[in-house]
């Protein structure tokens, strides 16, 4: 066998060049753990702000319409004083973990303003019309 003198030349640089090449390190379960946490977290988020929208009433049209609350403060760390719109009536309401006392009643102010009449956000808008399409 005999080489060529330009084959015998680059022999050296080719060792040179593999040398230089860095290894590829592959995953391993420092990452694969990273990811579960980060994704652990993400769901916690959503279920978090699940949560308060349903513990500070933040979703419109619960209960079909008929039952509006309209305002409600917090007192304590389970105690609520919320006013609840039934057709023309309000409920002022005390609200604890192990009950609902009605405090007091009185008719619907006329300067209140009406749920009906309240527009809906851009994004609510879109979304009941899609639904509709999906029903259709």
């Amino acid at each position: 066998m005999r080489f060529s003198p330009f084959a015998l030349a680059a022999l050296p640089g080719l060792a040179s060049a593999q040398a230089s090449v860095p290894a590829v390190a592959s995953p391993g379960i420092g990452q694969f753990v990273q990811v579960l946490a980060m994704l652990a977290l993400v769901l916690a988020l959503i279920v978090g702000a699940a949560w308060l929208m349903r513990r500070f009433s933040l979703l419109p049209g619960q209960a079909g319409g008929r039952l509006r609350v309209v305002s409600g403060v917090m007192v304590g760390p389970k105690e609520r004083v919320v006013i609840v719109e039934h057709g023309e009536t309000w409920l002022l309401l005390g609200v604890t973990a192990q009950s609902v006392n009605l405090l007091h009643t009185e008719p619907r102010p006329a300067d209140a303003p009406d749920a009906q009449q309240a527009p809906l956000p851009p994004f609510a808008e879109k979304l009941a019309a899609l639904m509709k399409k999906g029903k259709a």
